[in-house]
């Protein structure tokens, strides 16, 4: 057996589960969940259309690569959304069936685990993925921590050159998971200067960069490397890959579609990696997906829906908890010390009497230079219907004055 096994932590939902075990909630409200990040807003029938069309091609094995149409499709939103120079589809894209278990893949492709004192680098929290990803290529885990005075930016300016000397692996998240921070072109300057003066490679996690709450759209690592002169040359985007995805875009989480795009020897190198152990999008699926990456009107359909939610919510909220609306994404990451509980007490005791489920703060991240900065906070995924998610801020609410 692979002994890293051995060092991975429960993922954060058997955490929940050991956490309400023994607890029977309160009968007299319906389940509502707020702890898993899964889109519930209806697909988009052209989509389930595009679907159901290409099932003929469940006759034909499909290539690791992607057909051509949807490489266009998905350089063509590329570079409509981020305004950057024309995508090379045949070597700076590939779809990958969701962005999960290519972030995970490509650390087993890019880090040299043989190298004893190898560092990945993530944001904490995280995404956990992040973290087995580093374990299992034979890597250490580093983690930097979000400081809600920089609005839940990570203060990569902490860390000593020492460490970023070990880095070969930085993952990015933004907009973050949980916080929703947003990284500046400032921070992105920082961080190809020293990914430029250490040669590590940035894993960019982008799923969230469609759903946004103000005028102007999450800035991408992609189009912050054009705008900082890195897009053209010799190698465009050296060392700089992005992952995003259709589900939280689109809501299809069960379609299972997405891609990578950057660097086209990086991309050589991953296509490579996965001919041998990723597997090849079904045709159907990249139909589909071709349709929705090529539609924007029912992506801005989406965002009005959580627009919606996330300002008739979050001021009921702030009445009980220190919570702000956050720069993107769909959660809340609320502070509940007002509430005299910890993040741990809070979720078991809401689900308990209120048949609400919310995430632990201190699952989402690990404890690292002196603190875990998710502890005495709540992840809150307001990914239900309007009301739905009305009734749950009313019930979190009227829990917390109860105490």
């Amino acid at each position: 057996m692979n002994l890293h096994l051995d060092q991975l932590h429960p993922y954060p939902f058997e955490q929940l589960r050991q956490l309400f075990s023994g607890v029977t909630p309160n009968a007299a409200y319906s389940p509502i969940s707020l702890g898993i990040g899964e889109p519930k807003h209806p697909t988009p029938g052209f989509i389930e259309k595009a679907l159901v069309h290409a099932m003929s091609g469940l006759s034909s094995y499909p290539s690791t690569h992607g057909n051509e149409a949807l490489r266009v499709a998905i350089a063509g939103w590329l570079e409509r959304r981020y305004g950057i120079p024309a995508v090379d589809a045949n070597t700076m894209v590939l779809p990958v069936n969701g962005s999960r278990e290519a972030l995970f893949a490509f650390a087993q492709c890019v880090v040299d685990g043989s190298q004893g004192d190898a560092l990945v680098m993530s944001p904490n929290p995280f995404y956990q993925i992040y973290e087995g990803a580093a374990l299992l290529c034979g890597a250490r885990p580093y983690y930097v921590n979000s400081e809600p005075g920089r609005n839940f930016a990570p203060d990569y300016g902490s860390v000593p050159d020492e460490v970023w000397s070990r880095v070969q692996l930085l993952y990015v998240c933004s907009p973050g998971n949980p916080t929703g921070a947003v990284l500046t072109l400032e921070d992105w300057k920082q961080l190809f200067e020293l990914a430029d003066r250490h040669g590590f490679v940035i894993a960019s996690d982008e799923c969230y960069s469609e759903i946004y709450f103000g005028s102007t759209p999450p800035l991408g690592a992609l189009e912050a490397a054009h705008q900082l002169g890195r897009s053209s040359g010799e190698r465009p985007y050296a060392n700089l890959v992005v992952f995003s995805s259709l589900s939280k875009r689109s809501n299809v989480p069960g379609m299972r579609s997405g891609f990578v795009a950057g660097d086209p020897q990086l991309m050589k190198k991953f296509l490579l990696y996965r001919t041998y152990c990723g597997g090849a999008m079904s045709p159907p699926v990249q139909a589909a997906s071709v349709a929705a990456w090529s539609d924007e009107h029912h992506v801005q359909d989406n965002r009005a829906l959580y627009r919606e939610k996330f300002n008739l919510i979050t001021p009921l909220l702030k009445q009980v908890m220190d919570v702000e609306l956050p720069d993107a994404g769909f959660y809340l990451w609320a502070d509940v010390r007002r509430s005299g509980l910890s993040d741990t007490e809070f979720a078991r005791r809401l689900y308990d009497e209120y048949n609400v489920t919310v995430l632990p703060g201190s699952y989402l991240a690990r404890e690292a230079h002196g603190l875990n900065p998710g502890r005495n906070r709540i992840r809150m995924a307001l990914v239900a219907s309007v009301d739905e998610g009305l009734e749950a801020a009313n019930r979190i609410v009227e829990f917390c004055k109860s105490l």
